[in-house]
């Protein structure tokens, strides 16, 4: 054996085995966090103390066991696993009963409330009959709790489903679903004719990323009008709302006056672009729109206050009322654009948008016919 050959069964073992251990760690996670969250349905549903703890039971748990990591939060977040991935309860069980670590530790008294949960034997029955949900085997063992919580905050069934799908398929890690889920690849794809494209360009995109690459009541934008087509990327869609949208405000009434698309702003000796700006003739006022293809984030209300102050500098006329900015990005979280826009201009408003919704039935069928 050669030095080299040294080198290449040194490397092979590594990442071999650390593989193998990333992947116990994971499915540990996940069964303990599935647990947790069986239990405390099972305890609000059934337990003899429920109408004691009531709404408190959460926070109450949280105080009694002080544990790190195991908070209010966290439980809410177990016992949406739980309720959203009943089909996990016989992969969990038998990863329990085979481990024999954990089952010498686990009474029956432990794992019965498991065996006989109503709520995952009724929906798991239901989710047998769709052709185009993803099997529990494959959840379990190819997506992480990482990836599930992100999952699992999804209501719809068939949309889960295709992120489910294409999260497995192309391996991504838990910050480029985050990212895809948040660029509206779901309801891009039910835009798309060729969805198996629009895929391999997506799993394409996404294996490039490297790791430093790594919205009040919602605004549904059914007016954009999009053609089908082969493909439908994240610029169509961004060229589509910035199209639509000024025709969407004029017709809105009274008021708007379309003045500027991609306003260039030269500060200091870097140039800016604001995505809309209007002259509100009733207010007089500028209303400066701002559109992000992605979820809301801390960096967009700071641009927006900037671009705010340097209209209040330089293009508000002294009769004119202080400009108004809005914010449309495709999902917010309240307590962030809280804190994000606390101590800024009181005239910046942040708005989640919706597009048109695509056909579930379509996407149930891509799902069903997909190698996964």
């Amino acid at each position: 054996m050669d030095f080299e050959a040294l080198v290449k069964h040194i490397s092979t073992i590594q990442n071999t085995l650390q593989a193998q251990a990333a992947h116990a760690v994971n499915l540990a996670l996940t069964s303990r966090n599935w647990l947790m969250g069986c239990y405390i349905v099972e305890f609000e549903q059934n337990g003899e103390e429920r109408a004691t703890y009531g709404e408190q039971l959460l926070k109450k748990l949280e105080q009694r066991l002080n544990t790190k990591g195991l908070n209010e939060r966290r439980f809410r977040e177990f016992r949406r696993l739980y309720l959203v991935y009943p089909q996990l309860r016989e992969e969990i069980l038998q990863y329990i009963m085979t481990g024999n670590e954990i089952r010498h530790t686990l009474s029956a008294e432990f794992t019965e409330p498991i065996r006989h949960s109503m709520c995952a034997e009724l929906q798991a029955s239901e989710l047998q009959h769709n052709k185009w949900s993803i099997p529990a085997e494959r959840l379990f063992n190819k997506l992480p709790y990482s990836h599930l919580k992100f999952i699992s905050k999804i209501e719809n069934p068939t949309k889960r489903a295709f992120y489910e799908m294409e999260a497995i398929r192309g391996c991504w890690s838990a910050r480029e679903l985050e990212r895809q889920i948040a660029s509206l690849y779901y309801e891009r794809s039910g835009l798309s004719k060729n969805k198996e494209a629009l895929s391999a360009l997506v799993q394409q995109q996404a294996t490039l990323l490297q790791p430093k690459d790594v919205i009040n009541t919602p605004v549904t934008l059914e007016f954009l009008g999009l053609n089908e087509r082969a493909l439908v990327t994240e610029n169509d869609l961004e060229q589509s709302i910035l199209d639509n949208l000024q025709h969407f405000l004029l017709e809105m009434g009274h008021g708007f006056c379309f003045e500027a698309r991609q306003k260039r702003i030269l500060i200091d000796e870097d140039y800016f672009f604001a995505d809309l700006v209007f002259y509100h003739r009733i207010l007089k006022c500028h209303v400066i729109v701002e559109l992000k293809i992605d979820k809301f984030r801390h960096e967009y209300a700071s641009q927006l206050n900037m671009y705010l102050n340097y209209f209040k500098a330089e293009v508000m006329q002294p009769d004119d009322n202080p400009p108004i900015g809005i914010l449309l990005c495709t999902e917010k979280g309240d307590t962030l654009v809280k804190y994000a826009t606390a101590g800024l201009d009181p005239n910046i408003f942040v708005q989640k948008y919706m597009i048109e919704l695509p056909s579930e039935e379509e996407i149930k069928e891509f799902i069903a016919s997909s190698n996964y």
